[in-house]
């Protein structure tokens, strides 16, 4: 028998065990919480440094528990905005297995000029974009060993130079200095004199491309440099007839225009917007267009165009710069993209991807990419002699089969074929170019040794 002191002692100690045990319960509830936490906040830290995991594009993150799917879904339309999109998955059977080798020149042929910002984002950049693409490209179609190369591409910016008298490229430099990148490269490596370089791909952006020089007459009396006629030209200017400045193997290959520059435009146009100019154009046009060098500008079409139809109501016509006109490219029905001193104007492309029907009038252009882009179906050629009844065309136009060529433009595929993306993007005018050498082949020296 206990006595009432025993029973309370007997009480106490109860009281003590149970009391270590429910602390015991709760700090390993505790450290248990503790762990956990720190580890999600761990692996919170890994997804945010680790750029693969931190990219939807490349992984399928599962949502946390209690996260909305709303929250989820905009974290992932985030991650889209700011990451870099996948290159294309390119099979070697694409462009007829081509192997494409691009030359690490030192940087005064390339990367230096990239100290004027202007340099990468001109209507002449594309020799920028083009060498960053290629660079881009996995071993599939560039290849680190030229040996196994069927191409050669010698990355020599020639439009970067800008003069600060009056702001437009000075080109002047172009023949020395891809002459000395040719020098060089012929020394270092065995490839160029294989062949005279047959199969060594250059870019020329500017006015009258291999001819490296702003003023027709001028371009024309110099030609194409010796040093280069065997090799290919990727450039801007194409016309249909016989031009001295085309007589080397070449492609012809759109004006750069920023596609960023094209996105937050097509970003800001609200949807169902109508297009409310009939016909528009901003840019140089002179009343008086020959200038000190006894030349006429743009072969007196846009003074044609501004004496004719400046004072139209029908027609948007704007002599002044403006840093926001791809807005209003966006807003017209027909986009004028007459000749400037050479025949291209970086119009034709902003027109096409902004929905607005190009009006070419620069006779005997070559328009790029043709297989890609049906320029018949997208566009209006008018004659340069017949600007006096740009009216009337246009009217007859939009009458009769407008509704067509505007259902034509949507296409997205033939938007994407006249832009420069980095990295490329399947179908884009990287993409056209490849697609382009993949014809030809037959200058290959590793495709002929083979068989």
């Amino acid at each position: 028998m206990l006595t009432h002191k025993q029973r309370r002692t007997e009480k106490s100690l109860c009281f003590k065990q149970y009391y270590k045990w429910i602390l015991c319960f709760s700090l390993t509830l505790y450290f248990l919480a503790s762990f956990f936490v720190d580890h999600d906040q761990d692996q919170d830290q890994e997804d945010k440094s680790s750029p693969l995991r931190s990219n939807p594009l490349l992984t399928n993150p599962k949502p946390k528990l209690f996260a909305s799917r709303a929250m989820f879904e905009s974290k992932i339309h985030d991650h889209k905005l700011w990451f870099a999109p996948q290159r294309p998955n390119i099979r070697t059977d694409v462009f007829n297995n081509l192997k494409i080798y691009v030359y690490d020149l030192p940087s005064k042929f390339n990367k230096d000029w990239l100290a004027n910002d202007r340099c990468s984002n001109h209507l002449f950049a594309a020799e920028v974009a083009l060498h960053k693409a290629l660079l881009s490209l996995d071993e599939e179609v560039g290849t680190k060993d030229p040996y196994e190369a069927d191409f050669f591409f010698v990355p020599v910016y020639v439009s970067c130079n800008f003069s600060t008298i009056n702001g437009f490229p000075a080109i002047g430099h172009a023949r020395s200095l891809i002459d000395e990148a040719i020098k060089l490269i012929s020394t270092q490596y065995p490839f160029w004199n294989r062949n005279n370089g047959s199969d060594h791909v250059f870019t020329a952006t500017h006015d009258f491309g291999s001819c490296f020089h702003t003023m027709e007459d001028r371009a024309i009396a110099d030609g194409v440099p010796h040093i280069l006629r065997n090799s290919i030209v990727l450039q801007t200017f194409g016309v249909t007839y016989n031009h001295p400045c085309q007589e080397v193997e070449n492609v012809v290959i759109p004006p750069y225009i920023s596609p960023e520059s094209l996105q937050k435009t097509q970003k800001n146009i609200p949807v169902n917007k109508e297009r409310d100019i009939w016909v528009f154009f901003r840019g140089k046009m002179e009343l008086h267009p020959k200038n000190i060098s006894g030349r006429f500008y743009s072969k007196r079409v846009r003074t044609k165009i501004w004496r004719s139809y400046g004072g139209d109501r029908r027609f948007y016509l704007q002599r002044q710069r403006f840093a926001g006109y791809q807005s209003e490219i966006a807003r017209s029905v027909f986009c004028l993209c007459p000749l400037g001193w050479a025949p291209w104007s970086p119009r034709l492309v902003e027109s096409v991807a902004l929905g607005c029907v190009p009006v070419i009038i620069a006779d005997g252009i070559r328009l790029p990419f043709p297989s890609a882009v049906r320029w018949p179906d997208i566009s209006l050629t008018v004659a340069e002699r017949d600007v006096g009844k740009l009216g009337q065309i246009l009217e007859h136009v939009a009458a009769t089969n407008l509704s067509v060529i505007q259902r034509n433009l949507e296409d997205e595929s033939v938007k994407r074929a006249l832009v420069f993306n980095v990295p490329l993007r399947e179908g884009d005018a990287t993409w056209q170019v490849l697609e382009a050498l993949s014809k030809k082949l037959n200058r290959s020296v590793r495709r002929s040794n083979s068989y």
